[in-house]
């Protein structure tokens, strides 16, 4: 059974003038591949009439159709399954009910859910609510995109689908078959919609548009999967160096969102490496500044602006711009960790960067505490192990901030042991890092995006939107420019040694970085 637009029915939400049939029609001739008839506030027969009606048009088109919750009403028009919500009838009790072959659903929100529809022997579980919907009221937590990556991991090794639901439409479908992977890579089998097929006025095009966004997904997931890219250090550094060529050559925008103790230095930082700062947070900008080329970074040192932070990670999304996001202080309170998850649930960050503390709380990891924006405790056992096994599960390059500095996509990982202790001797040491990797994530997103560019040379090929070079150009800029700062004569201690660090960040010569970069690859 394809599931991959598995649309739910919903009479209540049809327009005006729109007929169910005709809907339904339209929304098969769209792509649509499986359909469950959902008719929570019908009397027996109007349910067998609206089935049977539905049945003969879902034939027509050879798509399955499936039956929410009433058994007898699958029975009586031989539907091809049933779908089970928590409160329903035991799968255990349906399946001496139905015949053989007949396709059993079942709705999970948890693991619990997830382990006794394994148990059960189900056909595919409904995932959900992964985002709020208003189509009908939860009686569970919503599960957030970023959640629905462990209930799939539990499928490992079964033959059992899943799909999403809840809140999926045009707007959010890619957020969520992007996130909604789990760290062994097990991704849904499809998307389950409802409102925004069944109340629009034309259903075909709605269809279609959804379909065409999973098959491209689908694809883009099978090719990533099929290509590994092999570092060693002479390519990455090759590659931060033509990174730095092409932000001196560009002058990107850097739209940053950040707190207001380090606004200044950030905005001179970026200037000092290239590029353009603007450090804009009211929401009627965001659209307009992520069509310009450049990058976005979300610091949220001092939350204040939450629905424009959430605003700009959607549009950035949409431009396919670079989303650096550092989670300052992420462990220190409860109103920052959900801050965190609303946000990674929202909008997918090209990069996640923080320090040991700040990783540990967005990965629940009990390892290093936070104490406010520093880190305490004596480190990961395996960092390296950690850095990766974050980065799969946030889908993203993760980068890992302290004395030694740690790099991953999720598959190769790279150690960075460049800096000086006076470096976290200022304020706002780690939040230059997020301004210098955004800017150099926008290098890369430059030499992706420009039109009619030649095939370039082979370090030009590498870095072309590669976020993971990009993390280790921002970071080895700044611990590089922090290594020369400290060796001037003209520095005594923290106060003289900031606007050295700008200055060695402006006078940053290729030679430099490669001579000082210590980058191992693990």
């Amino acid at each position: 059974m394809d599931l991959s637009l598995y649309f739910v029915t919903g009479r209540e939400l049809l327009p005006p003038g729109k007929e169910y049939l005709e809907s339904l029609e339209e929304a098969l001739q769209g792509g649509v591949t499986a359909v469950q008839i959902r008719e929570k506030n019908s009397d027996t027969l109007e349910f067998l009439q609206i089935a049977r009606q539905s049945k003969i048009l879902c034939m027509k088109y050879n798509v399955p159709l499936i039956i929410n919750d009433r058994i007898d009403i699958a029975l009586a028009i031989q539907a091809n399954g049933v779908h089970l919500g928590q409160t329903d009838m035991p799968v255990h009790v349906a399946k001496t009910l139905l015949p053989t072959g007949m396709v059993i659903g079942v709705s999970c929100n948890n693991m619990d859910h997830v382990r006794k529809a394994i148990e059960d022997g189900v056909d595919y579980i409904g995932i959900g609510a992964v985002w709020g919907t208003t189509t009908k009221e939860l009686t569970n937590p919503i599960i957030g995109v970023r959640g629905v990556g462990s209930l799939l991991q539990a499928l490992d090794g079964t033959f059992i689908k899943a799909v999403a639901i809840g809140g999926i439409n045009s707007s959010t479908v890619l957020r969520t078959l992007h996130g909604s992977v789990s760290p062994s890579g097990h991704r849904l089998d499809g998307i389950a919609v409802v409102s925004q097929i069944a109340a629009s006025a034309t259903p075909r095009s709605a269809a279609q548009r959804l379909k065409d966004s999973f098959e491209a997904w689908v694809h883009g997931f099978d090719v990533q999967n099929q290509t590994v890219q092999v570092y060693d250090v002479e390519t990455i550094k090759n590659g931060v160096v033509e990174l730095l060529q092409v932000i001196r050559d560009k002058n990107p925008l850097i739209h940053q969102i950040t707190n207001v103790v380090v606004t200044n230095q950030s905005a001179n930082a970026t200037l000092a490496l290239g590029a353009s700062p603007i450090m804009a947070t009211a929401s009627e900008e965001m659209h307009d500044l992520s069509r310009i080329p450049g990058a976005l970074l979300i610091n949220f040192g001092t939350i204040t602006d939450k629905d424009s932070m959430i605003l700009a990670g959607k549009y950035a999304n949409e431009a396919q711009k670079p989303l650096v996001f550092d989670p300052v202080g992420v462990g220190a309170t409860q109103f920052r960790k959900t801050t965190a998850s609303e946000l990674l649930n929202t909008w997918q960050a090209s990069v996640i960067k923080g320090n040991p503390g700040e990783m540990a709380a967005l990965a629940n990891s009990k390892e290093v505490q936070a104490k406010g924006v520093d880190s305490v405790g004596s480190g990961f056992a395996d960092p390296a192990s950690f850095i990766r096994e974050l980065a799969k599960k946030e889908r993203c390059v993760a980068v890992m901030t302290g004395p030694t500095d740690w790099v991953s996509d999720g598959t190769t990982v790279v150690k960075l042991d460049n800096g000086r202790k006076i470096l976290g001797d200022i304020t706002g040491s780690g939040c230059l890092v997020g301004t210098c990797v955004a800017t150099f994530c926008a290098g890369a997103s430059l030499l992706a995006t420009a039109p009619g560019t030649n095939p370039g040379t082979e370090s030009e090929k590498l870095v072309r939107g590669n976020m993971l070079i990009g993390a280790i150009g921002g970071v080895l800029a700044l611990t590089v420019a922090a290594e020369c700062a400290a060796e001037r004569s003209d520095v005594h201690g923290s106060g003289t040694f900031l606007p050295a660090l700008i200055d060695e960040l402006y006078k940053l010569k290729p030679e430099t970085l490669l001579s000082r970069a210590k980058v191992h690859v693990l």
